[in-house]
């Protein structure tokens, strides 16, 4: 089962990295695009500021499990430290549970309010609202799956990494 929990995690991470880091790339071009166009032609079209709002927001959304199951998020390990090693384990069985129930609810309440805000439509887009939103149920879903596939085992430190 180790095997198989390290070669998803080996897969999912680095397709979740790829793909926000290709929205975060868009990102800079639809804001270089914006500026130019502001300060050199003479005027922004208003998507401009709208895409980049959506597109940041998606990568964020798409790279959180992938940064979770990396231990690169803000975090203190102390108490996990200084606890023996059955409460730690206890404490890190708590935290993984905690972890992909706030996932698993954050997928499912953003997929509702994604799902109701259809009818209306982005003032510079023009398009659903649906579509953009729709990154933080994806987002959430993504984290629960990293999250469930990472188990309750101790998350990395940066004092480990650096060792």
């Amino acid at each position: 089962m180790t095997s198989l929990r390290s070669r998803v995690l080996a897969v999912s991470r680095p397709v979740s990295l790829t793909l926000a880091g290709a929205l975060l790339l868009l990102d800079l071009a639809v804001i270089l695009y914006g500026v130019f166009m502001r300060y050199l032609a003479g005027g922004a079209p208003i998507w401009t500021d709208e895409l980049a709002r959506f597109l940041i927001i998606g990568s964020v959304m798409l790279a959180a499990g992938a940064v979770w199951v990396e231990g690169g998020h803000m975090r203190v390990a102390l108490i996990e430290r200084l606890l023996p090693r059955p409460l730690s384990r206890l404490l890190n069985l708590y935290q993984w549970l905690l972890t992909l129930a706030l996932a698993v609810a954050g997928t499912l309440v953003s997929y509702r309010y994604a799902q109701s805000v259809g009818m209306f439509t982005t003032s510079g887009l023009g398009i659903s609202r649906t579509v953009p939103l729709m990154s933080l149920p994806l987002g959430f879903a993504l984290l629960a799956w990293h999250v469930l596939w990472y188990g309750p085992a101790p998350l990395r430190t940066v004092e480990e990494d650096a060792a």
